[in-house]
């Protein structure tokens, strides 16, 4: 199950925004400018961005996430969005013992297809430890008769034999991360992520990002969720067609 939290934001991030914009067309100091800006206004010049399309200026706060339970699949998919830094716990350096694995929601409410995975999933550990094994063997022979002090060694194999071993764990592997987005690239992943046809498990992360996100800055991220929030769908033939569900789920969602 996806687990996520807001490690850390940046602080005041309406305040911060709107400050960065007004800089833009006025002669002010940047304190003068600080020191005239209340929430209210802060609120309301992020609307004003937004209602005219001035995006840049929100790429000032970012926002830092813990994310926990996802698949290597999910990995593939969030490290595509290239404006965000990621941190992800290394299968090189990190062995996989009894390693937890992401289980899709069709195949977990089919007894068959559940049983079946299973076995999958027990299977690839079998084959990542013996592979593993064997390996490790072979180059801390190698490594022994290089001079290398036994301990050290050892740890010298593991790690060289892991590098190989993990070619044979699934997509289904889990994984965790930390991510940084800036707001103006969270925008645009939650327009995709939170679409009916992005892939479960990632909809799932993004539409859980999306409701802390509206916790820590509401003024910043209460027209975001998939792009028919605020416009035609964009997915043409591909539409999911259930616009309007949609529309009164984010509604809910952020309490309007």
């Amino acid at each position: 199950m996806v687990r996520v939290e807001l490690l850390a934001y940046t602080p005041m991030p309406e305040h911060i925004v709107a400050s960065a914009a007004k800089l833009c067309y006025s002669p002010s100091t940047i304190q003068e400018l600080r020191e005239g800006l209340t929430d209210e206004k802060a609120a309301a010049f992020v609307d004003m961005l937004s209602e005219i399309g001035h995006e840049s200026p929100i790429e000032h706060a970012v926002f830092t996430f813990g994310i926990e339970g996802v698949s290597r699949s999910l990995l593939a998919q969030i490290t595509r969005h290239r404006i965000a830094s990621f941190s992800v716990q290394s299968q090189r350096y990190v062995r996989e013992k009894s390693f937890e694995y992401i289980i899709p929601p069709e195949i977990q409410s089919n007894p068959q297809a559940l049983e079946l995975f299973e076995q999958a999933m027990a299977q690839d550990q079998e084959y990542y430890d013996k592979l593993t094994e064997i390996l490790k063997a072979k180059h801390m022979e190698d490594f022994i008769k290089s001079g290398m002090p036994e301990k050290e060694a050892a740890r010298a194999a593991e790690k060289k034999a892991i590098e190989d071993a993990r070619y044979v764990l699934p997509n289904a592997c889990a994984t965790k991360l930390i991510v940084t987005f800036n707001a103006r690239s969270l925008h645009n992943f939650f327009a995709l992520r939170c679409c009916n046809r992005a892939q479960w498990e990632i909809r799932e992360l993004a539409e859980k990002m999306l409701e802390l996100c509206l916790e820590a800055a509401p003024g910043l991220f209460k027209n975001c969720g998939p792009a028919c929030l605020n416009e035609k769908c964009p997915e043409g033939k591909m539409t999911c067609g259930k616009i309007n569900e949609v529309r009164e789920r984010y509604k809910q969602m952020k309490g309007k």
